[in-house]
């Protein structure tokens, strides 16, 4: 039995401040191969994430927000923000459910900020056609930029 208490919370978090990409996933399937994907992510301020889409017509994904404060952009395919959330428990907006092919990121608006995420299995890599080839890359050189950029969405 896993509970998922504060202390497992604490233990995410502290694993993704120090982990360089400033997030960390505590899985609570048994393999990538499993049918469902369902993990718990530690995100911080500053982690990067590329806006994206999973085309695979299973590969709806789901996010509910368990601590912290997160951001939702969600693009057109050309790179377009045509709308922004503010993601927090016990808020107006606690989570999300994005079909297959919606262009999306998220950025940490606090840090511990922590939500449970689940999509059809088994685990495969992002593809080719499901990175924004309008973005930067994880780890570009214009990459800070444009999540500072993405980031200021949600200065309020």
């Amino acid at each position: 039995m896993l509970l998922f208490d504060e202390h497992l919370l604490d233990q995410l978090s502290a694993a993704a401040r120090a982990n360089p990409r400033l997030r960390q996933n505590h899985n609570l399937h048994t393999s990538p191969a499993d049918a469902v994907q369902r993990f718990f992510n530690a995100i911080e301020p500053g982690s990067y994430v590329m806006p994206h889409c999973h085309l695979a017509p299973d590969k709806a994904e789901t996010l509910l927000m368990l601590r912290g404060r997160l951001g939702l952009i969600l693009f057109d395919e050309h790179g377009t923000i045509l709308d922004t959330h503010t993601l927090a428990p016990a808020s107006a907006c606690t989570g999300f459910h994005l079909a297959p092919g919606r262009w999306h990121s998220v950025v940490a608006l606090t840090t511990d900020t922590v939500f449970f995420e689940t999509k059809a299995g088994p685990y495969q890599p992002l593809e080719a056609a499901e990175r924004a080839v309008w973005a930067p890359a994880e780890g570009a050189p214009a990459a800070a930029g444009y999540h500072a950029t993405l980031h200021k969405l949600f200065s309020a």
